[in-house]
């Protein structure tokens, strides 16, 4: 295995080598996937809107019914590692699980959750424009998973490899009733007669912390977009707390650039010039 560039990482209430950290077999989020996960940006040796971020967690764990962490101890934990791994800029994960548990489905009665928190430092590049293959998977409006940060990832995993089979980067979800929803790990932003305009929760939509800085500050409005609509964007983006990616494509239809668009967007969502 590899060295980690970040040689710690923390791990339930202290740092520990990267390398050789110590998770029980027994986890949940190892044999079933049961925990949450939030990604955020390191800026200058901070976590922006932390709060949002932990607020969603939160909400999360409402929802699975696991006992949230404290914030004091998520705020010292990060910054602990982010001093001992000397990062100024990257990204932190958080991960969160039922921790250890009985064989089977059913949880324990008092569960005690597993706190995984790594750093990364920043990519050496920005992200490369991408082509979008609508996904022959439908989103479920209803779906539970749908508004948390769920450690399981897999209908995500096979729409992304299903679209890297035909050619295209990423894939697009779509509802039952062919409205946009979003991508298999990020946001959906659209240009359209001149409007940024992003899909509704309504869609079965994860609720993105860069999605709601955008509307908070009206740079886009919210409303719903239907396939049908694709051939009238004039542009594309994909965004996530880490980055704001431009799309080329969209199926057989493509987009042309907006760099003064997405120089617009890049600077309010993550500092970029």
């Amino acid at each position: 295995m590899p060295a980690s560039p970040c040689p710690y990482l923390w791990l339930n209430s202290d740092l520990f080598p990267a390398d050789n950290p110590v998770i029980t077999t027994q986890d949940r989020g190892l044999l079933l996937g049961d925990g949450l996960f939030e990604t955020m940006q390191l800026r200058n040796g901070q976590i922006p809107f932390l709060a949002a971020h932990l607020t969603r967690l939160e909400e999360g764990c409402r929802i699975l019914h696991l006992p949230p962490p404290k914030r004091d101890i998520i705020q010292t934990a990060l910054g602990r590692l982010i001093a001992a791994n000397g990062l100024t800029d990257g990204s932190a994960r958080l991960t969160l699980t039922r921790g250890s548990g009985p064989r089977g489905l059913a949880p324990p009665a008092t569960p005690h959750t597993t706190l995984l928190i790594t750093t990364a430092p920043p990519p050496n590049h920005a992200p490369h424009p991408v082509r979008l293959h609508i996904s022959t998977q439908r989103r479920d409006r209803q779906a539970v998973l749908n508004r948390v940060k769920s450690i399981s990832a897999l209908p995500a995993i096979l729409a992304r490899m299903e679209a890297q089979e035909l050619g295209a980067d990423d894939a697009l979800w779509l509802t039952h009733e062919g409205e946009i929803a979003e991508a298999t790990a990020a946001s959906f932003l659209a240009l359209m007669d001149g409007q940024l305009i992003t899909p509704p929760l309504s869609a079965g939509i994860l609720p993105g912390i860069s999605r709601a800085r955008l509307l908070s500050a009206t740079l886009c409005t919210e409303r719903p977009l239907m396939e049908a609509d694709i051939p009238q964007f004039q542009g594309a983006w994909l965004v996530t707390a880490l980055s704001l990616t431009p799309v080329t494509a969209i199926g057989t239809h493509d987009l042309p650039p907006q760099p003064e668009q997405t120089a617009r967007l890049g600077h309010f969502l993550h500092g970029t010039p």
